[in-house]
């Protein structure tokens, strides 16, 4: 065959496999054999194929025998839906209507025919355009949103930098987190990293016709290199795809939005690669028949065997992804059996004609890299939508394909029928298993052995009266109704107690001896105690027995539970063998030839029409899973995989598993320098045209660290500048001040308080250390001070100013390390109270702690006794002789600003439980949110430089939650002012935080999210008004994308300011009032 001829038949293959979609969209089946009848019989008219099975009569249309198990010819379709469980009800489109109905179909496909004639698009390809498009204009439309609703980067580009080899993220530029999944699972195949890095076009590409084809995959390929090249060798953290996507966005045209689904765009991805590789493959291999690489490393072949009323037959079909049902199978070798098996197959394997018909599936070849794909949707017909399967479905690490090979088609055989034989017989087993464990024939049954020893305790015990009633009449209340209602027909079918006298006299010791009886009931143990305790309450018991019969009741009652305990215990041990003897069926070596080792999962959280994507990938060089959910790429484990791959315990599940051949290294092993013998690893393993591209991308990158550092540099000189003159006006304007006072009294000594030397910039003193006059709220480090120099004073008379400075520092110091070593609860924070607790706390230097204590002596305000006056001109004094090389001004402004933040943090934090407590969760939400961030800040640099991180996280997570179930109660109303305002909390709130609890994935936080999108998730399967419906689907894939980039937020809100005595007053009413963190979480 000539490669034009090879070429033409491709292309009608394709150009079927088009009309086949299309006709599934339609008519809403999935089987394949019956819409290939549908289009035989129509003879390729797709108007009359749709007439053909909406028929009223032709839901389960007459099978044409040559036609049903009639399987297409070798390379006809890669992506046939093998081994599907095929669903043969037709979506019933006829009534009334179904004229206008058909007419309307007819006019739709003629539409799309001539579409794909004068384009040459199908619409299969339309509608990854569709995706692909809405992908590029998300991206672009993020630069006109609103401050509130901008994924964006983080301004600094430390932020962003790449740390040392860990693996590249890539960038979700809108409803693209699909595409990060699928390419990242391909990148770390390392073979096909190779292929994709050293792809090179065809040499006479000019020569080429200038087809659509060609225009899509070569740009598209060139996009994919460059993509590839940067997560090779990046600094960044995370690189953006936009521009391969671009390439396939600009290949059709469509404005339609939705999320792509992980599978199709798969597909598709494999097919332009297969197009792209073919053209390179037609021009190396002239004259011959040319090797893909991309089918072969993805594509395998399978034998379809066959029987049909005695007629036998057998094809050879090629597959790419194997598709797999998930619904009434527990793992993967369960979904396997099922689709190598379609309908009745004993004819196949008996010698005579039989009325049954089946297929097996044989895999003659299986490809390096084995994918599955997980069907977890489903269409609801009821309801009009899809659905998606949460059912469980457990797989292995390592998955031997021995049993499923042609090669081993007779021993699989037996094998099966030893495994049906051996269920049947467990079936029977289990059943009469379940006899002995429920035994009875009403709706409440118990296990038998228990129904023994039950009668054998009632036969055991004694009657200990006549009436079991006696003690009920004997101690009713006067005038109750007991007594009165009880015949004497059920007197005497009760246990009564003792009898006694019925003297009145009597009646209340009875009475309050019944009532001590019934307060102490003792725990009784029926396997343990053949005999009830003396002082039981009253029980059923036989009245007439005598001991012989009980002795041979007792014997055949002992020996009958013995008998079943040994007959449960016997089928539960067959049980246990069967189940063994299956799990080992294909255990032997010679079955486990062909291993398959799992290389990545792809998840999918979320429900049919909205969700999110993420992979997990196995690093075999660090033996361990990696987790890639879009820019984050973080180390995880296979009990995270297990937890959020298998289903059913959350919204999350996996849906496509990614094996690779065990016996194959090259897929995953590095590349070798041929010269040195070194791994290749970074830049090395690039040719020199993505090398250079790769290079270019990191200069931009080191040039935006190097213009942000300029910044910043620039920034801190503009802020020391601004201080030192907010400094120097401050030292003028009392420089003035005190030539003033000097004039305007009496003479005093010299003081040392004069203006510093011109070459001497005087530093501005923290708020908290100054005191604007002696009657402001937070005098009362004032008062500290002068009470410390006043102690001093007492104890050192006679002393001169700078001896008294030094004693008064002592014992304030003293008096503040005293407060830092106390243990106290959270609403007495000393912390807040002074500096130097902080400090000490923090292990500041010693030189910051006596330069802080000197500027509290220093303070102008103190009292205006000759003693205040005369140690703080020597303190200032003292200051002002500190040399720079003494005291290092960066480190004793940082210790300030730092304590700074700590009290800005600490005004968040006061002022956010505030709001709580108040239930406004809307303004708590933002000081939380900002007071946890800051907080965390702090914590990073020390224990004690913050606050308690589990109380701030509870008491975030809380708040968001109260939004949450606030606005779902206004979703819920359904009036259109409380819907909106609803989803603006949630948009404008909630989904901006989500974030945030995700990206340190603490169990609480992922919980509470999870929460949160199961309240909303549990919406889409009720009824409700269109457009409600409408706004549904356009909010959730913004609640249900997890990626961890940050949104921007409002601006912190403004605080006001605080005197010290004022902030821990208040701070310790609100701790008081929250207390501790519940231990229980939420």
């Amino acid at each position: 065959m000539t490669v034009e001829q090879n070429v033409l038949q491709q292309h009608s293959q394709k150009h079927q496999q088009t009309l086949l979609n299309q006709l599934r969209e339609v008519t809403g089946t999935t089987d394949v054999q019956l819409l290939q009848q549908a289009l035989q019989v129509s003879n390729g008219d797709l108007a009359e194929a749709v007439a053909f099975l909406t028929e009223k009569n032709a839901k389960v249309p007459e099978q044409d025998e040559t036609t049903y198990y009639q399987t297409s010819q070798v390379a006809s379709d890669r992506y046939i839906s093998v081994g599907s469980q095929a669903d043969t009800n037709v979506i019933d489109l006829t009534g009334d209507d179904k004229d206008d109905l058909q007419r309307a179909i007819a006019l739709s496909l003629e539409e799309s025919n001539r579409a794909f004639r004068e384009t040459g698009i199908t619409e299969e390809e339309q509608a990854i355009s569709r995706v692909l498009e809405a992908s590029i204009a998300e991206n672009k439309a993020s630069l006109k949103r609103t401050h509130t609703e901008v994924w964006s980067d983080s301004p600094n580009p430390h932020d962003r930098k790449r740390i040392d080899t860990c693996p590249v993220g890539l960038k979700n530029v809108g409803n693209t987190c699909w595409f990060s999944a699928v390419i990242q699972s391909l990148f770390n195949l390392l073979e096909f990293q190779r292929l994709v890095l050293n792809y090179s076009p065809p040499a006479r590409v000019h020569d080429l016709p200038r087809n659509l084809k060609e225009h899509r995959n070569l740009p598209f390929m060139q996009e994919l290199r460059n993509l590839f090249s940067l997560m090779v060798g990046s600094k960044r953290k995370y690189v953006d795809p936009s521009r391969a996507v671009e390439i396939l966005k600009d290949a059709f045209k469509s404005s339609e939005s939705q999320q792509q689904d992980v599978s199709e765009f798969t597909h598709k991805l494999l097919d332009w690669l297969e197009d792209a590789f073919q053209m390179k493959a037609e021009e190396d291999r002239e004259g011959e028949k040319p090797k893909n690489p991309m089918v072969e490393l993805f594509y395998g072949r399978f034998l379809a065997v066959g029987v049909l009323e005695g007629k036998k037959f057998e094809n050879t079909e090629m597959f790419g992804q194997y598709p797999l049902q998930v619904n009434g199978f527990k793992d993967l070798h369960e979904c396997l059996e099922a689709a190598m098996i379609e309908g009745e197959i004993e004819s196949l394997h008996s010698a005579e004609n039989s009325a049954r018909s089946g297929q097996e599936h044989w895999f003659t070849e299986l490809p390096p890299v084995l994918t599955f794909e997980l069907s977890r949707f489903e269409f609801n017909q009821t309801l009009g939508r899809p659905e998606k399967i949460h059912n469980k479905l457990e797989f292995s690490s390592m998955l031997y394909m021995d049993r499923y090979m042609d090669r081993n088609r007779e021993i699989t055989r037996i094998k099966r029928e030893e495994i049906r034989r051996l269920k049947e017989h467990l079936t029977l087993l289990q059943q009469r298993l379940e006899r002995y464990l429920s035994y009875g024939s009403g709706p409440k049954r118990f296990p038998l052995a228990d129904v023994l020893q039950y009668a054998m305790e009632f036969a055991s015990s004694k009657p200990v009266c006549t009436s079991p009633v006696e003690d009920i009449d004997s101690s009713a209340p006067p005038g109750g109704t007991t007594g009165q209602q009880l015949s004497p027909q059920s007197t005497a079918e009760q246990d009564p107690l003792p009898p006694v006298e019925s003297s009145g006299s009597a009646s209340g010791p009875i009475t309050a001896n019944t009532a001590a009886q019934q307060q102490r009931v003792p725990i009784h143990k029926p396997f343990t105690q053949s005999r009830l305790p003396p002082d039981l309450p009253m029980h059923p018991a036989p009245r007439h027995i005598t001991d012989e019969e009980l002795k041979v009741l007792e014997g055949c009652l002992q020996r009958w539970r013995s008998e079943v305990e040994h007959d449960t215990r016997d089928l539960q041990g067959s049980i246990n063998r069967i189940h063994r003897t299956i799990e080992l069926m294909y255990s032997d070596k010679s079955m486990m030839q062909v291993p398959y080792r799992l290389h990545a999962v792809l998840v999918h959280e979320g429900q049919a029409n909205a969700g999110h994507y993420w992979a997990y990938i196995y690093d075999p060089h660090q033996l361990c899973w990696m987790k890639y959910n879009d820019i984050s790429v973080t180390k995880s484990s296979w009990e995270e995989l297990v937890r959020d791959s298998f289903g059913g315990y959350r919204n999350a599940s996996a849906y496509c598993l990614m094996y690779i051949n065990d016996k194959k290294p090259f897929l995953i092993e590095e590349e070798f320098d041929k010269e040195t013998g070194q791994i290749l690893s970074g830049m090395d393993k690039l040719p020199p045209d993505l090398k250079q591209y790769a290079r270019k991308d990191n200069e931009l990158f080191d040039k935006e660290v190097e213009e942000w550092d300029v910044l910043q540099v620039r920034k801190a000189q503009q802020e020391k500048l601004a201080l030192a003159a907010a400094a120097a006006a401050a030292a003028a304007a009392a420089s003035a001040a005190s030539s003033i006072s000097t004039s305007s009294s009496s003479p005093q000594p010299m003081s040392i308080e004069s203006s510093p030397p011109d070459n001497t910039v005087p530093q501005q003193e923290p708020e908290y250390m100054e005191q604007p006059s002696p009657t402001n709220d937070s005098k009362h480090l004032q008062e500290d001070t002068e009470r410390a120099i006043s102690r001093a004073a007492a104890e050192h008379e006679e002393r001169s100013p700078e001896a008294l400075l030094n004693a008064a520092i002592k014992l304030e110091y003293a008096r503040l390390l005293r407060f830092a070593q106390e243990d106290t609860p959270p609403e007495n924070d000393y912390r807040l109270q002074h500096v130097i607790v902080y400090f000490i706390q923090n292990q500041a230097p010693k030189k910051i702690l006596e330069r802080t204590l000197l500027t509290q002596f220093a303070d102008r305000n103190l009292a205006f006794d000759e003693r205040c006056k005369s140690i703080m001109n020597v303190a200032r004094a003292k200051l002002d002789l500190i040399k720079p090389e003494e005291v290092n001004m960066d480190e004793y402004e940082m210790w300030h600003q730092a304590y700074r933040n700590f009290r800005e943090t600490t005004i968040f934090m006061m002022t956010g439980l505030e709001l709580f407590q108040k239930t406004n969760y809307m303004e708590a939400l933002m000081y939380l949110i900002y007071s946890y961030q800051y907080n965390k800040e702090l914590l990073s640099k020390g224990q004690y430089r913050g606050h308690d991180e589990e109380l701030l996280g509870h008491y975030r997570r809380e708040c968001l939650l109260k939004l949450n179930e606030q606005a779902a109660a206004m979703f819920e109303s359904g009036e259109e002012p409380e819907v909106t305002t609803g989803l603006g909390i949630m948009n404008e709130l909630v989904v901006l935080c989500i974030p945030l609890l995700l990206i340190h994935e603490t169990e609480r936080d992922l919980l509470a999210v999870e929460d949160m999108r199961n309240r909303w998730c549990s919406y889409l399967g009720q009824e409700m008004e269109p457009s409600l419906q409408e706004k549904l689907t356009d909010f959730l894939p913004k609640l249900l994308d997890c990626s961890t980039e940050i949104k921007s937020f409002h601006d912190p809100p403004k605080l006001p300011s605080y005197s010290t005595l004022e902030l821990s007053e208040r701070f310790g009413r609100v701790m008081a009032a929250v207390g501790r963190v519940p231990t229980d979480g939420r």
